[in-house]
């Protein structure tokens, strides 16, 4: 009974710390994300009155909507600088503290944000966003780690994968907290851009009290005691033998070896097809048109009627969907696989893009074709819920070694918000020049994405590291002797080639 009352309390334990750890976190990026539609037009007038007070001038169209697509675009860039230097915070501070530490970005950028008006200077918030995008960047690649690396094996993918739900939860709150009625009017929209620092004090308030990831307490501190009790508090009965020796294997083989720079992981063969795949998977996330469809969501709903007032709580629907379908995922997840749920949601959106397509071709034609736009977007966006959004922040905890994973991060976050950057920038050229056939190129990275899945990603459900390395350098090493693979095997260390096998 004693024991069923302990495993009960580590269960509470580590809901909470998933709780306080995302809602500072990936939370922030989706909630960044969405806060930006709303104070559009009004913050393009403050950038046009700004100007005029500073220097008698009166702005072009033309020239607004620049300086707003800078607004709305470096957020991506901040992410991106964010995601770089995610990694040595990793290494020097710990996963816990790291996400602490990022606070610091995002009460600079919420503070900068709030008084941008009265100071009436746009590139306030022009800074703003930049901090708040890296405090997202770092999040985004921290958070799967930490989590990753305190979950058991046996739920490690639904407890990595809760950072894609509250990244959804996030866009989800930031559609409702953007509505007129609330901080969306002309006279708030300050406080909009600055209500994200909300979220960082829960999580500066709630997240000291866990404890930190005993992967790296163990592994990069060498701290035994301090690992052990980690993981009493988080299992909530005494620590399973195998869990502990698995990770005493995992210090043993990366013993004196110093953490991977991410130059070192693209000469290293040993890990060249995780690299691949963490690659094509990350920029595949972005370059799928998820975001893109959020933005052309209200083209769509105003083409079947929708008035432009209403629009606004439409476009909760779409987050809503996500949230929805990132829930369904963890929940599926650890039954189903990690190849299973990126395949499935690939090929769906594929299809739906086609639907897309050729609704919107004879949308002016056909009158209830419309409706059937507006049920793609839905499903793309159910789709993309349902796998990419959430298992593929959980492949580099999984396919990578603790010395190799906050290179393989920093590698995977930066081309995710490089590929954010390059589809916002392109979009709207893109509707420009092929108009009702602008989702005919994410409907084709959706397909070879899918293909790419199920030729060469194996499945890591519920298996080792070490197991799951040993699939990975049949692909690494393949062409190679049967008597060469047999000695490297035996050979092997997880993120290191054997002299046996050294090129």
């Amino acid at each position: 009974m004693e024991h069923t009352d302990a495993q009960k309390s580590s269960s509470l334990i580590l809901v909470l710390m998933v709780a306080s750890a995302a809602i500072g976190g990936t939370l922030q990026y989706g909630y960044n994300l969405a806060i930006m539609n709303s104070p559009t037009t009004f913050i393009q007038t403050f950038i046009n009155e700004t100007f005029l007070e500073r220097w008698d001038m009166q702005l072009q169209d033309y020239q607004v909507t620049l300086v707003w697509t800078i607004i709305v675009s470096i957020f991506s860039l901040g992410g991106l600088a964010g995601a770089l230097i995610a990694g040595p915070m990793t290494i020097r501070f710990g996963r816990k503290k790291c996400l602490l530490l990022n606070n610091i970005f995002l009460m600079s950028g919420a503070l900068f944000a709030v008084t941008s008006r009265a100071a009436k200077s746009f590139e306030m918030i022009i800074i703003s966003r930049v901090l708040v995008g890296i405090n997202a960047g770092v999040s985004m690649n921290v958070q799967p780690m930490y989590f990753g690396e305190s979950a058991p094996k046996h739920l490690r993918g639904a407890i990595s994968l809760s950072s894609a739900v509250f990244t959804a939860f996030g866009v989800v709150l930031g559609q409702i907290v953007g509505l007129r009625e609330i901080l969306g009017s002309e006279w708030c929209w300050q406080y909009l851009l600055a209500s994200n620092a909300i979220p960082g004090f829960i999580q500066l308030l709630t997240l000291p009290w866990f404890p930190e990831s005993p992967r790296y307490l163990l592994i990069d501190r060498g701290d035994k005691e301090a690992c052990i009790n980690a993981l009493r508090r988080l299992r909530g009965c005494e620590v399973q033998s195998s869990e502990l020796d698995e990770i005493l294997e995992e210090q043993a083989e990366t013993k004196g070896m110093r953490p991977a720079r991410p130059w070192d992981l693209f000469t290293d063969r040993s890990v060249r097809w995780q690299l691949i795949t963490v690659m094509i998977i990350s920029s595949a996330m972005q370059l799928c048109g998820n975001d893109s469809i959020y933005f052309y969501a209200t083209y769509v709903f105003k083409e079947a009627g929708v008035s432009a007032e209403k629009v606004q709580y439409i476009t909760i629907g779409t987050g809503t969907c996500e949230f929805t379908a990132c829930i369904l995922c963890n929940l599926l997840i650890e039954r189903k696989g990690r190849r299973f749920m990126l395949m499935g949601g690939f090929i769906l959106m594929t299809i739906w893009a086609v639907v897309f397509t050729i609704a919107l071709s004879f949308q002016n034609h056909v009158s209830w074709m419309s409706y059937l736009s507006m049920a793609c977007i839905f499903t793309y966006i159910l789709s993309f819920g349902m796998g990419p959004a959430g298992v593929t922040g959980v492949l580099p905890t999984e396919i990578f070694n603790q010395t190799a994973r906050p290179a393989a991060y920093m590698i995977a976050g930066s081309m995710m918000w490089i590929n954010l950057f390059i589809t916002g920038m392109l979009f709207p050229f893109l509707v420009s020049e092929l108009s009702e056939f602008c989702f005919v190129p994410f409907g084709a990275v959706c397909l070879l994405s899918a293909l790419y899945i199920g030729l060469f990603l194996p499945e890591t459900k519920g298996k080792s590291l070490q197991a799951i390395t040993s699939e990975f350098h049949k692909l690494n090493f393949k062409g190679q002797s049967k008597q060469c693979e047999s000695q490297s095997q035996a050979q092997y260390q997880l993120g290191e080639v054997s002299h046996s096998t050294a090129l």
